[in-house]
């Protein structure tokens, strides 16, 4: 007969190795509902001790790779050195397609491709910039085109116009020459996708916020103002609205 103690030691050296999904025998989904609680608060690490079990039982569940996507957004932000900022975005990128693969149809996994480009052009050299801008755009686009009442779809690509918009002329004529053109952008496009995100989600800061700076850089000092003020009274819900802030309050400052 096996020695009682020495078999609990067993035991306890296998829930150590194994993942903890694999030991308790957890189900998909509520590997998913235990991944979720860490999702939100912005924990990836904790939320990959889940979602990635899971993977190993669904590797073809569409809103499980999203969900894992955006982990690695999140380390990729949290990581100190660009080399890992780098690795870990590219993972995030990997699951993204993975689910465009498995449905072309979804606007969340386009969605997803865009904001993984998006989060990742300053890690890229001025080539790679130029076609992860191209991604952005092509994808925040099929993504409004499979769902029109796609918030966020409307921010991102409202972004991109605002972004490119940016570069002075001289500096994209120059990009452009080396790498390739780049789709038309204005500030009057980059608005109005910011006012449809805002009427298809009014509750957003960074829709408020980014309509605001764009104002400022039309001039509309008026209509900036009162943007700006919005956001940043509203609730910070998204990992990255702090930094919108930052830029919010950076902006309003600069109409005084």
């Amino acid at each position: 007969m096996k020695n009682p103690l020495i078999f609990q030691i067993q035991i306890c050296a296998l829930s150590i190795l194994l993942p903890w999904g694999a030991v308790s025998g957890a189900s998909v989904s509520e590997l998913i509902q235990q991944g979720e609680v860490h999702d939100l608060k912005f924990n990836p690490n904790e939320a990959l001790k889940s979602y990635l079990p899971a993977e190993k039982l669904a590797p073809n569940n569409v809103d499980l790779l999203l969900r894992i996507a955006r982990q690695y957004r999140h380390k990729s932000a949290d990581a100190a050195a660009n080399a890992e900022k780098t690795r870990f975005s590219a993972i995030g990128l990997d699951y993204a397609r993975r689910a465009v693969a498995l449905a072309p149809e979804n606007s969340e996994a386009h969605l997803s491709v865009a904001i993984g480009y998006a989060k990742s052009l300053e890690l890229f050299s001025s080539k790679e910039k130029m076609n992860a801008l191209r991604h952005v755009k092509n994808s925040a686009d099929k993504a409004i085109a499979l769902n029109s009442k796609n918030d966020l779809a409307w921010y991102i690509l409202g972004r991109w116009h605002e972004k490119v918009a940016e570069l002075s002329s001289l500096k994209r004529k120059v990009a452009e020459f080396a790498y390739g053109s780049l789709p038309a952008a204005t500030n009057e496009e980059a608005a109005r996708c910011f006012r449809k995100a805002i009427s298809l989600n009014p509750s957003r800061s960074p829709y408020h916020v980014d309509l605001g700076i764009t104002c400022a850089a039309m001039q509309n000092k008026v209509d900036a103002k009162k943007h700006l003020e919005k956001g940043l009274a509203l609730p910070s819900t998204g990992k990255d609205d702090p930094e919108t802030k930052k830029r919010g309050k950076q902006a309003l400052l600069a109409l005084n």
